[in-house]
This record gives structure tokens, sequence and C-alpha cells, in this order.
């Protein structure tokens, strides 16, 4: 739930004149306001509606406000529905207490200040819509970690079948080839099997850092950011043929923390991911700047776009690329924006100054 969407109020009273009373003080909150006039139709809303606060007379006929709290505790989708008593008669401590054993969250006597039944109503409203979104956000972190580690699994597989297709395969040529050395009777034969051993043993070094940059580049951690970035760009061109182009400000880029460096490599690397497997683009580019002690990356294409919900990153519409890369932002107290550039995508990254670090310090590490 956002912080602009409204909410629903609902006031339960027989007496129509004041449930007027009550629609006009609270009209200024903003939200929904739900009026009730005994104690089944309060139920019906309840059951209708996602009801954040409850205004409830203690004196009605038939059902008094006591006995209807009890009943809508009793339901667990209720159990923390909070419930605001509002009486003239009954005003003593036992009423009170009453009414809080009955799960009440205030108690309030008549003559209501309006100011005071704003203030506290609007508590239970920022209250009930801050667990909403908390809800909200455990929802999708449970569902990112699920694809996070469906992920995991899937990347455990790739690198298990690389390992076994081509360095397994490799170093079997290789011991075939060593083992052979030995029964050759000529010199050229040794010298020829010798030298095919090495022309493995060489493509076997070369799969082992590939597979090793591509999981973390050194360049990250012994040159920095930029660096990476241009390597990184470089493979994806000769791999995918998209043209890729990096540009920087100012062109002496400062070092960040090691934590914040790999955190934008991954997020630029995983934007260039999607725009490689999902938006049919001839051309990339990423651009990277300190601006007023912020670093900002963008990352472009000149593809088919996105979605307007993924644009909008609405709740349930991001993949667990996108997620992640949003994750990776607020981590470091950041923002991440998409938006349809028309043609193509751009992914802008904002991550404030306190990320910079002295050059010494990757000096000394």
């Amino acid at each position: 739930m956002s912080g602009t969407e409204k909410v629903n109020i609902l006031m339960v009273d027989d007496q129509p004149g004041k449930l007027l009373s009550y629609e006009v003080i609270l009209s200024e909150l903003g939200e929904n306001l739900i009026k009730a006039a005994s104690g089944p139709q309060a139920l019906e809303q309840l059951l209708k509606n996602d009801i954040a606060v409850v205004l409830l007379d203690v004196n009605m006929p038939g059902q008094d406000g006591f006995e209807l709290a009890r009943m809508i505790r009793q339901h667990p989708r209720f159990e923390k529905t909070a419930i605001i008593f509002i009486s003239a008669v009954r005003v003593t401590d036992i009423d009170r207490l009453t009414g809080f054993e009955q799960g009440a969250v205030d108690y309030i006597s008549v003559p209501i200040v309006p100011r005071l039944l704003r203030a506290r109503v609007k508590v239970f409203v920022e209250l009930y819509r801050k667990t909403q979104e908390m809800e909200r956000l455990n929802g999708e972190l449970r569902d990112i970690s699920s694809r996070l580690l469906k992920m995991q699994d899937e990347e455990h597989r790739r690198i298990a079948r690389e390992l076994h297709d081509g360095l397994g395969q490799e170093l079997a040529a290789l011991k075939m080839t060593i083992a052979q050395i030995p029964r050759h009777n000529s010199a050229n034969a040794k010298d020829q099997a010798a030298s095919e051993a090495s022309e493995i043993v060489e493509r076997a070094s070369r799969q082992v850092r590939s597979m090793s940059h591509l999981l973390h580049p050194p360049l990250l951690d012994e040159v920095g950011l930029v660096s990476a970035i241009e390597w990184y760009l470089d493979g994806l061109t000769k791999r995918s043929g998209i043209a890729t182009s990096l540009e920087v400000q100012p062109v002496n880029f400062p070092r960040l923390t090691c934590d914040v460096e790999t955190a934008i490599f991954r997020a630029i690397q995983e934007a260039l991911t999607n725009v490689f497997r999902h938006s049919g683009a001839s051309n990339a580019w990423v651009r990277l700047s300190q601006q007023e002690g912020q670093v900002m990356v963008r990352v472009g294409d000149d593809g088919k776009g996105v979605d307007p919900e993924i644009a909008e990153m609405r709740p349930g519409s991001l993949g667990i690329g996108l997620a992640g890369m949003r994750q990776r932002a607020k981590e470091f107290g950041g923002t991440l924006r998409l938006t349809n550039a028309n043609p193509g995508t751009l992914i802008e990254i904002v991550i404030p100054a306190r990320s910079f670090v002295p050059q010494k310090e990757h000096a000394i590490a």
C-alpha cells in the first residue's frame, strides 16, 4: 500500500446525527469513510472491505459495542483491526477496562474534541498503512528469495555443465595424450604429443580464467570499476554483436568502496544481460558520472522497451534481475528508476556520496 492510497474507516452508531458528526470531523483526513447503523451492518462492511480503524459506539440497542467488538476479535482476519470505543454514558474506569479487554486500542468519552479524535484516528490509520506496506515488502522479499534460490540452482547447474563439457573434456583429453607419450618410439612423436598436451593445458587455463572473470572480475579489485566495465562491455560486444559504448565523467573517476563498486558492476551486468536477452537492441550504452556528491549510473539501449507496469515498478511486475538491482541500490541509500526512452529502455541508479573512499584505502588493501 502506497502512502497516498486511501484506507477505510468504519464508523458504527445507531444515531444518524452522530455518524454525520464523525463524518464531518474525520473528512479532513482524506480517507474513505464507511457508515454502519448497527452491529449486523458493521459486520457486513467488515467482510466486504479491508478496514483500518473501527469507530464504535458502546451504547447501541440489541447488540452493544462490547459484544460487537468481541465478535470482531473472534474472526482471525480482524484480530489486529484497530477499534476505538466512543461513549457518552459508560465512561467509568470499569467501562474503560471492559473496552480494553474486548480489544479496544482507545476509549473516548463524549463530548468529543474534534481535533483530538482526528489525531487519534490518524495514528492508527498510519500504523495500518505501515503494517500493510511491511506485509507487501515481506511478500516481495519471500518471492525474491525463492526466485534467487532457483537462480542459484540454475547457475550451479550451468557451471557444472561448463566444467564437465569444457574443462572436464579438456582434462580427459590431456590425460589420454600424456598416457600415450611413453608409448611413442620416435622423439618427434613424443615432442608432438607434448605439444598437444601443452595446447590442451592452455585451452583449459583460458576456460578457467574466463569463468573466474565472469564470476568476479579481478580488474574490479585491482584497477577499479571503470576498467571492469570496459572489460565487460568489450566481451559483451564480441559475444552478442551489440555495439556498446561507455562515457565516464569526470575522466579521472574516483574509487568507491569495494562493496559499492561490486554492486554497481553487478547492476550494469544485469541491465546489459536484460538488453541482450529481451530488448532486441542493436546498441547499448553506459554512462557513469559523479554529480553533486553522488554516483549516477545510466544504462540505455535502442530496443523495444518494457511494459508500462514494469516501467512503473508495480508490485509483482519486476523480475528477479530488476528487483535485485533495486535492492542493491537501496542497500547503499540509493534509488533505481526505469523508463521507456522511445526507443529502448533507460535504467538510472543514483548512490549517495558516502560511498566514495580515498584512493589510498584501495592501495593499502
